[in-house]
């Protein structure tokens, strides 16, 4: 698929949408550093509206957006307002957000006409952080102001917080889901030992150079099957210990257990 053919589409789905409140729309994640894979990334966006989103615009976004994500690519998209953004606290609110995990919810609601998930209140996300941190180092701009004018700068304790979470899970989780565990639990280490902000890919090829020679088989099948070169599926014994040394790595660095 043309990709500008792609976002000049979901962009005017956007617009038609939130009209005179939408405000740009920005590429983060893979697709803006490296790594997208076709087969198995999703496409993170952030969108910028001026003011708040009413709950019959929410409910048309997560409408339009269940019919657009997977056709071809899942998307993961949040929402947030001028005010938000100027007036940064973590976890930071939004407006709405898509991602696949919603779906069912969201068909859901959409039929019944109660909109618990879609609208809810409270809604905050630390993993928000992150995604403009790295929008700010390494994102793409497809609609509206330049980033800078834009987002903040996050404050690194707030993007640290924010990793460490994902990192957490990762640990407990390494042998479900062992390609993006053990590439995202290489790409924090590399951030907490010499502040590097990189896609999973570029971790992966990071620890391939430099991590100890009984480490790199391992990360070597974590990286084709990301790339769906070929997938071979490294042993529950690997994993453990690639994760063991992360683990110890990733807290002697940060000064102590993670909780």
């Amino acid at each position: 698929m043309n990709m500008d053919n792609y976002f000049n589409k979901l962009t005017n789905t956007i617009r038609t949408i939130i009209k005179e409140n939408f405000l740009g729309l920005y590429i983060h994640g893979s697709l803006a550093i490296g790594g997208f894979n076709r087969d198995r990334s999703d496409v993170d966006l952030l969108a910028v509206v001026k003011d708040s989103l009413d709950i019959a615009t929410q409910a048309e976004l997560a409408k339009s957006l269940l019919a657009i994500s997977n056709d071809p690519y899942p998307i993961e998209i949040s929402f947030l307002t001028q005010k938000q953004l100027e007036s940064w606290v973590h976890p930071s609110p939004y407006e709405f957000h898509y991602s696949e995990g919603w779906r069912q919810s969201f068909e859901r609601e959409l039929l019944t006409g109660h909109y618990g998930a879609i609208n809810n209140d409270h809604k905050v996300d630390p993993d928000l952080a992150a995604h403009i941190t790295i929008l700010n180092h390494r994102g793409i701009c497809w609609e509206g102001p330049p980033i800078e004018d834009v987002f903040p700068v996050i404050p690194r304790t707030h993007y640290l917080f924010s990793i460490l979470a994902d990192y957490q899970d990762c640990l407990k989780n390494v042998e479900a889901n062992p390609v993006y565990c053990v590439l995202n639990l290489i790409r924090v280490y590399w951030y907490v030992k010499e502040g590097v902000i990189s896609s999973k890919l570029e971790a992966g090829e990071y620890g391939l150079n430099s991590f100890p020679e009984e480490y790199k088989d391992t990360i070597g099948k974590v990286i084709e099957s990301y790339q769906g070169i070929r997938v071979k599926e490294p042993l529950k014994s690997e994993l453990m210990n690639i994760r063991d040394y992360l683990q110890e790595e990733v807290e002697r660095r940060v000064g102590g257990p993670v909780v």
